[in-house]
């Protein structure tokens, strides 16, 4: 008897999945989690694009670049542009602003010299763990049509800087602040002293040839104006 010999299959292209899915059951073009920080870094990387180049001017080729992965990924895990903004606003600069809030809270008590101090301090830490914060702070609330301003007035305002001002109003009214002063100025007189500097680091420190002073010596430097003035005596 002739052997039976069973029907030739199709041939498979080269290159194509051999079924809807590959072996882990993922469709075709979706992105896997092969890096666990893929999202962190995309958001640092964000954050590098936006310091750098402004939000407005910052693409998602230019993030992905940064981040050295494929535009395709942010669209997945993001969406569009406006999307990854709000990410980054919500997982880096909201809970930024918020760990300095807690400390100063926590710190200040009744006493107008503890509040101050905290916040001096709060703000040396918090560029210390986000050094990309001040410059991002100036480029983008400070500058007119910054992006992140509104951000400012409405969801960091109300988290510090007023509750600041009111504490200060309320010491003043006990008599432990000078009455000359205005508490919402002092707030704005505090930043001045704080992100400013921050910001204008890499400016200052080539202009003085103060290489050697960082944002430690800085805060000290800060406090000890705050406390006794530039009196002599």
């Amino acid at each position: 008897m002739n052997q039976i010999k069973p029907p030739k299959m199709p041939a498979r292209r080269p290159g194509r999945p051999a079924g809807r899915g590959s072996a882990s059951g993922r469709a075709p073009g979706r992105p896997g989690a092969d890096s666990p920080d893929l999202r962190e870094r995309v958001l640092d990387a964000a954050i590098a694009c936006y310091t750098r180049q402004g939000i407005a001017a910052t693409s998602l080729r230019a993030i992905a670049t940064e981040a050295g992965v494929n535009p395709a990924l942010l669209h997945y895990y993001f969406g569009d542009k406006e999307q990854l903004r709000e990410a980054v606003i919500a997982e880096r600069v909201l809970p930024a602003f918020s760990s300095l809030r807690e400390p100063v809270l926590a710190a200040a008590g009744e006493d107008v010299a503890g509040l101050v101090a905290g916040f001096v301090q709060g703000v040396g830490r918090l560029v210390t763990e986000h050094p990309w914060l001040p410059a991002l702070w100036v480029r983008e609330v400070l500058c007119e049509g910054g992006a992140l301003r509104d951000v400012l007035l409405e969801r960091i305002g109300p988290q510090l800087p007023q509750m600041m001002a009111a504490r200060f109003a309320q010491a003043q009214q006990r008599g432990e602040l000078n009455e000359d002063l205005d508490p919402r100025l002092l707030m704005v007189s505090l930043v001045g002293l704080t992100l400013f500097p921050a910001a204008g680091a890499p400016i200052w420190r080539r202009l003085l040839q103060a290489e050697d002073l960082d944002f430690d010596a800085l805060r000290r430097h800060t406090l000890a104006l705050l406390d006794r003035g530039l009196g002599c005596g």
